[in-house]
């Protein structure tokens, strides 16, 4: 199946896993990115395999040995659990393709390494999607920009726990919410903090606290894991003369203050527009894109910045693996910090 009129060339792409998450969101996003969807792949069900490759005119293959053999890929999109991560993405690499594969990148920061070992000149990028918002692309224009610049903090609330048992769940490759969902604000601080150089982790009996990251820049991040229901989940962005919300994905607030003198100030709505704040939301229109889940959440995103490079001859730098590995190191670390600084 063709995708995506709008591009000259296409690349040849494959898809490794077919289960409900590829369904309502990977396989939808080709319709807008620069591929052709050649052949699917599910280890598991071939019957599902050939039912989508029915759907989507294209090939099915129940071993992915066999679709690389066959179909003259130029790429994998690979979408399992991530205890198959590092198996499927170094058969990938070794093979020759390009590598788009789902967060989290794999089990554990060795897994990734291995996976940087096998890579050679192609494009691998884990699915941080997250980090790909418009929403967290604005914070980073804000932060990197000369006008404003200089983030000294920020915080991150999520509702989430981390595991007590720590030891255990690497030695025995449990899978937990701190890996699947924890990444997910992880991205979001390294991406806009820049390099990690050590941190603290604070929590209390039910696993819900305080991660402290302490920056090389010199900026600090607290990442806030909130207990209570969904949807908790806010960003925040600090310097001496702004600060940034982004808040539920989908509304960026950069409040750059007012004149104020606390005996004299009568007014929030000082002259001119070099002060106050500047909003930019979802415009809600039927019409437009940026009011699907898939566009706000960054999937659309991440995916089209991996054919980019692909397609311009270049390495990403948000979502490769050495991104991959220093924000698993991160996690490890605050998952055994138990209030002591870990350096990176």
């Amino acid at each position: 199946m063709s995708y995506q009129r709008e591009f000259s060339h296409r690349l040849r792409a494959g898809l490794v896993g077919i289960g409900s998450h590829a369904y309502r969101n990977i396989l939808p996003v080709m319709n807008f990115l620069p591929v052709q969807l050649v052949a699917v792949c599910n280890r598991s069900n071939i019957e599902l395999a050939q039912l989508t490759a029915a759907q989507y005119g294209c090939k099915s293959y129940q071993k992915p040995e066999e679709m690389y053999e066959k179909e003259n890929l130029d790429c994998v999109f690979i979408c399992v659990s991530p205890e198959a991560h590092p198996s499927l993405v170094i058969q990938a690499l070794q093979t020759g393709l390009h590598v788009w594969v789902e967060k989290p990148a794999a089990m554990n920061s060795e897994q990734i390494l291995q996976m940087i070992e096998a890579r050679q000149d192609q494009v691998a990028l884990v699915g941080y999607k997250k980090a790909f918002m418009p929403a967290v692309t604005k914070a980073r224009e804000v932060i990197q920009s000369e006008k404003y610049g200089n983030l000294e903090s920020m915080l991150a609330v999520y509702p989430m726990k981390m595991p007590q048992n720590w030891t255990e769940v690497i030695q025995k490759g449990i899978r937990t919410d701190w890996l699947n969902n924890g990444c997910h604000s992880l991205s979001v601080m390294l991406s806009t903090g820049g390099s990690v150089q050590s941190v603290v982790s604070v929590q209390n009996e039910t696993g819900h606290g305080a991660n402290i990251i302490k920056f090389k820049n010199g900026a600090i991040g607290t990442f806030y894991l909130a207990s209570g229901p969904q949807p908790i989940e806010e960003y925040h962005f600090y310097s001496q003369k702004w600060h940034l919300h982004i808040d539920d994905s989908s509304k960026v607030t950069l409040q750059r203050g007012i004149p104020f003198v606390y005996e004299r100030t009568t007014s929030f709505t000082a002259p001119g527009d070099d002060c106050g704040a500047v909003v930019w939301k979802v415009q809600n229109c039927k019409a437009s894109l940026d009011n699907q889940a898939a566009f706000v959440q960054g999937m659309y995103q991440e995916m089209m910045e991996f054919c980019n490079c692909i397609l311009e001859n270049r390495k990403p730098d948000i979502g490769s693996l050495e991104f991959a590995l220093e924000l698993t190191k991160t996690a490890e670390a605050l998952a055994v910090s138990n209030g002591n600084e870990i350096r990176l």
